[in-house]
């Protein structure tokens, strides 16, 4: 269920008069829009207002031919048909903002008295845009608006309504709006809440108060704004408590998810078969072969290569830099027989993306993936950036990914992940990404949800680096331990955990319909 949308439906029932039903003993809003503006002539009277302040209120009526008609100070009469969003009840009315408002205004610089925290001189708070803590800013001394408002978030949040309630100070980006007392206050929170979805403006969308001052407000009797009110809090508790369910629900099955990952990757979530090929006979092999290849010169020995092995009493050993050193303490947990942990050199190739400045970008050419491309079930090129082909060939060649090559977000988004396709073939991993080459010890698949697993993760959260965006990269990657399942349970423990994430997957879908 999209509660989102529910939500903003309700709100659409509730300006469309669609919510609760009229009562004909009603006192007309028409009734109650000449009230105020009568209020609002004494006001001027009075000197709570200028005259400049009403000057531009307008009269908005339906004709004998049932056209709606704006009529304005000066008497002229102008109709407005096309303007009108939708029908209105009996006993409605159309107006425009100002003409049930006292005050609109956008917020200035922040006081030169200001304080974080409330202290006794500064207590009044001040509000900028923003959804957290209500816009919450910190306090001043002298408030700029005492009457009940509403607020409205001009930039960033754009449409963020709040009720203010008590004397208080907007700074810039919020507009403030005053309305007549006589106008139900969340009734008026909720227009807004209907109306305005998005802001007016080019490079930076935003509201302003000449854009918002025109906007078309229908508006119900008095007591048909109240029981709207009393109905709209009855439902949208409801849509509240839902949301929180369906939150809940979703954390759920994220653990779950990690759950399955968990069990799968301890050996845990299928049964072992005693004789299937035990992971460190594949890792004998694996290691005789890169041996031959040492010798023939194909390849380099390692200078810090660390290899585990299981000695005479069963314990785990690392052996580097020519001394074999006990690592089951370090070990995060015992492992089936059949099993084996090693170090991930020991069964994957990686390599980290280049170092690519921005000035090497081009419109066309080589691809360069970004992270937002790192899908769970392919990568994707839609806007990527890309790469000369010639400096690729002369620089970045031995970049170029290959079918089958896994890429692993090492920056901001940490674990994303992705096999590379068809589609992704001959692109360059961008800088915070490390491709991965399978050895025969190790399938794809496992690795990938290995590198989800808390096994991993946990690992990696104790190495990376770096204050506002963590990382980490090779270095920390040679002194991963990963535990190695024989190649056969490696096959059903990955088709073990598409059943189950696929079930996963059907219940979220549901969820967020």
């Amino acid at each position: 269920m999209d509660t989102k949308a529910l939500r903003q439906k309700i709100l659409d029932l509730a300006i469309r008069g669609k919510l609760v039903p009229q009562d004909p003993n009603d006192e007309p809003a028409s009734v109650l829009l000449e009230r105020i503006r009568e209020q609002k002539k004494q006001m001027v009277k009075e000197g709570k207002l200028k005259a400049k302040d009403i000057k531009n209120d307008t009269i908005i009526f339906v004709g004998e031919d049932n056209l709606h008609y704006e009529k304005f100070v000066d008497g002229t009469v102008k109709c407005i048909e096309d303007e009108i969003p939708f029908d209105v009840p009996e006993g409605w009315a159309w107006c425009r903002l100002p003409a049930i408002t006292i005050d609109i205004f956008a917020g200035g610089d922040k006081p030169d008295n200001y304080e974080k925290n409330p202290t006794k001189i500064c207590n009044i708070p001040i509000y900028s845009n923003g959804i957290e803590n209500n816009g919450l800013y910190g306090y001043t001394n002298k408030p700029r608006v005492v009457e009940p408002s509403i607020t409205i978030s001009a930039r960033g949040t754009i449409g963020f309504c709040c009720i203010r309630e008590t004397p208080f100070v907007p700074i810039v980006r919020l507009i403030t709006i005053t309305p007549s007392k006589i106008i139900n206050l969340y009734y008026l929170k909720t227009v807004f809440e209907a109306l305005i979805e998005t802001g007016e403006g080019s490079s930076i969308p935003q509201l302003t108060v000449p854009g918002i001052k025109p906007k078309l407000i229908p508006v119900p009797p008095v007591n048909e704004q109240a029981r709207i009110q009393n109905k709209l809090h009855e439902i949208l508790n409801s849509i509240a408590n839902i949301s929180y369910e369906k939150e809940e629900l979703q954390q759920l099955l994220q653990t779950i998810k990690s759950k399955i990952l968990d069990l799968a990757i301890r050996g845990q979530l299928v049964p072992q078969n005693p004789d299937d090929e035990p992971a460190s006979v594949l890792l004998e092999r694996i290691r005789a072969e890169k041996e031959e290849l040492i010798k023939q010169g194909k390849i380099k020995r390692d200078k810090k290569e660390s290899i585990i092995f299981r000695g005479d009493e069963n314990s785990y050993y690392r052996y580097k830099n020519g001394k074999a050193v006990c690592i089951d303490n370090d070990l995060p947990y015992e492992l089936p027989d059949g099993w084996m942990w090693a170090m991930l050199p020991d069964v994957v190739l990686f390599q980290e993306g280049p170092g690519i400045l921005k000035k090497d970008f081009r419109t066309e050419g080589i691809p360069l993936i970004r992270i937002s491309g790192l899908q769970t079930d392919e990568v994707l090129l839609d806007g990527c950036d890309y790469l000369d082909p010639i400096m690729v060939e002369t620089k970045w060649k031995h970049f170029k990914l290959e079918l089958g090559d896994v890429i692993l977000c090492t920056s901001a988004s940490i674990g994303k992940a992705s096999i590379v396709g068809p589609e992704a073939v001959g692109a360059i991993p961008y800088t915070g990404q490390i491709r991965f080459k399978m050895t025969q010890a190790l399938i794809r698949e496992y690795f990938l949800y290995f590198a989800n697993s808390n096994t991993y993760l946990n690992q990696i959260n104790r190495m990376k680096t770096g204050n506002c965006i963590q990382h980490y990269g090779p270095t920390h990657l040679k002194d991963v331990y990963i535990p190695l399942p024989p190649i056969k349970e490696q096959e059903q423990i990955i088709k073990q955990i598409s059943s189950l994430l696929s079930s996963i997957h059907v219940v979220e879908e549901n969820i967020t319909m």
